[in-house]
C-alpha cells in the first residue's frame, strides 16, 4: 500500500457493526417459519396504528421502511408477516451482542440497540489487524447469537460508519487509513452525514450529486451557503472525521436524540416525543443510581440549523416528569412553527441518586408508581407500561439501553447526525 504522506501519529483503528434488520432477524431466527418471508415488525396487522420498527430485507423489496405507518405498509406488501414489537427480547439479545463486542475492546460505544463503534486501537497482538478483527467478530455473533452483523473498518467514526452500511446484509468494507477521500467519492452525496432532504437540494444547485463533487467545492463558498455546518461538511466530504470512541465507564451525560423522516411542524407530536426520550433517560438514570442537575435539549430545524438550550434544575432528578417538562419548557420557547428534524434530550451534571426533599409534594408516591413501572418493564419489556399520551402516537417508548443517541425505531441508520 503506497504511502501518501498521511500521518500514522495517533492513528486509530476504528470499527463500526450493525446488526442486519435487527427486530425482524431476531424474530425470523427464533421462529423458523418466518425465515425468507417478508416479516414487518411493530403490530398485529397492516390495520393497526402505529408504524414499523423494522422490516426484513425480504419486505424492504417491497419498499416497506422503519417509520413508516404500518397501514401503508400493507399496502405495499400484502402477503407481509405483521409481528408486535417485543422490547424485552432484542433488549436481551443486544447485550448479548454488546458483551461479545467487549470482548475484541474495552471501548465500545452503543450507538442504539443495535450498533456501536468500537476502537481496535492496539488489539492486533489479539486480533490481528482491522480486518482480520472484523471478520472474527462477525464469526462470533453469528456462532452465539445466529444473527448477521455488517462492520465497516476505517481510521475515523465517519468512514466507518458509512462503511458499514454499504454491502449490508452481513458486509465488511474496509477503508485503508489515507484512502478516505477516495473511498467517499463516488458516493451519493445522501449517505454523508448532515445532507438531509433539504441540503441536498440545496447542493443540487451546485451540481452536487457525489460527495467526491462536494469535495471539490470551495470551502468558503460552502460556508457562505450553509454557515458553520458548510464548513463541517467539506470537512467530512475530505473523509476527515472523529476517531474518539467513548466507553461506558466515561460516560459524562445521559441522552437520547430521535430525527424525524419527515420534518414536523405539529406540536403535539413534538411534545409526545419528548416524553417518550425524557422517560428514556430518566430510566437509565435510576437503572445506574444517578440523578442529573442540568436537562438540555437539541432542536434540529428543516434548514440544519442546530441549536441547544439548558437549564440547571432546584435540585437533581432520575424522575421522567421533571426531565420531560423541563425540555418541554425549552423546546417550546425555541419552535415557533418552525418544521422540526431532529430533537434530543440530555441528562448531565450527574451524581449519586439523593433523597427527595422532605417536603416535595407527592414525591414519596410518585417515586413508588415510578419504581413499580420500572419493575414491570424489566419483567416485561418497555412497552409494557407506557404513559397514556403516547399510545397510538406512533411514538415508541425507547428499549432499556445504552441512551447515547438512540433512535426510536430501529431503522436502516439515518445519515442527518
Amino acid at each position: 500500500m503506497h504511502d501518501r504522506g498521511v500521518s500514522t501519529a495517533g492513528a486509530r483503528t476504528i470499527l463500526h457493526a450493525d446488526l442486519d434488520a435487527f427486530f425482524a432477524a431476531v424474530e425470523q431466527r427464533d421462529n423458523p417459519q418466518l425465515r425468507g418471508k417478508p416479516v414487518i415488525v411493530g403490530g398485529g396487522g397492516p390495520n393497526d396504528r402505529g408504524v414499523v420498527s423494522t422490516a426484513s430485507y425480504e419486505a424492504r423489496k417491497f419498499g416497506v421502511r422503519s417509520a413508516m405507518p404500518l397501514r401503508t405498509a400493507g399496502a405495499l406488501c400484502p402477503q407481509g408477516i405483521f409481528v408486535p414489537v417485543d422490547g424485552a427480547k432484542y433488549s436481551a439479545v443486544s447485550k448479548q451482542v454488546m458483551a461479545i463486542f467487549r470482548r475484541f475492546s474495552p471501548l465500545v460505544e452503543p450507538l442504539s440497540i443495535d450498533e456501536a463503534f468500537l476502537d481496535l486501537t492496539g488489539t492486533e497482538q489479539l486480533f490481528g489487524d482491522g480486518e482480520h478483527a472484523a471478520k472474527k467478530l462477525k464469526q462470533v455473533v453469528h456462532d452465539e447469537t445466529e444473527l448477521t452483523v455488517s462492520v465497516g473498518v476505517a481510521a475515523n467514526r465517519l468512514v466507518a460508519k458509512i462503511a458499514s452500511d454499504l454491502r449490508k446484509p452481513d458486509g465488511l468494507v474496509v477503508v485503508p487509513r489515507g484512502e478516505e477521500a477516495e473511498f467517499l467519492a463516488p458516493l451519493g452525496i445522501e449517505r454523508l452525514w448532515g445532507v438531509g432532504p433539504s441540503t441536498g437540494r440545496a447542493l443540487l444547485e451546485y451540481g452536487v450529486t457525489t460527495i467526491g463533487d462536494l469535495a471539490r467545492l470551495p470551502e468558503n463558498l460552502l460556508v457562505r451557503r450553509f454557515g458553520a455546518h458548510g464548513a463541517d461538511l467539506a470537512s467530512r466530504a475530505r473523509g476527515v472525521g472523529e476517531t474518539e470512541v467513548v466507553g461506558p465507564a466515561d460516560a459524562k451525560s445521559v441522552s437520547q436524540e430521535h430525527t424525524f423522516d419527515v420534518d414536523v411542524a405539529d406540536w403535539e407530536v413534538l411534545e409526545q416525543s419528548l416524553i417518550a426520550l425524557s422517560e428514556g433517560v430518566a430510566g437509565r438514570l435510576r437503572s445506574t443510581n444517578v440523578a442529573c442537575a442540568t436537562v438540555s435539549v437539541k432542536i434540529r430545524n428543516s434548514a440544519f440549523e442546530t441549536i441547544t438550550r439548558q437549564r440547571t434544575l432546584e435540585q437533581p432528578t432520575d424522575m421522567g416528569e421533571v426531565i420531560w417538562r423541563t425540555a418541554v419548557e425549552l423546546t417550546r420557547r425555541e419552535v415557533r412553527g418552525q418544521r422540526i428534524r431532529l430533537l434530543g434530550v440530555a441528562a448531565t451534571g450527574l451524581s449519586e441518586q439523593r433523597q427527595l426533599a422532605l417536603f416535595e409534594i407527592d414525591g414519596d408516591r410518585r417515586r413508588k408508581v415510578t419504581e413499580a413501572a420500572d419493575a414491570v418493564r424489566r419483567k416485561f419489556g418497555s412497552g409494557a407500561i407506557r404513559r397514556a399520551r403516547l399510545l397510538d402516537s406512533g411514538v415508541r417508548a425507547p428499549f432499556e439501553r445504552d441512551p447515547r443517541r438512540l433512535p426510536l425505531v430501529d431503522r436502516d441508520k439515518d445519515r442527518d447526525e
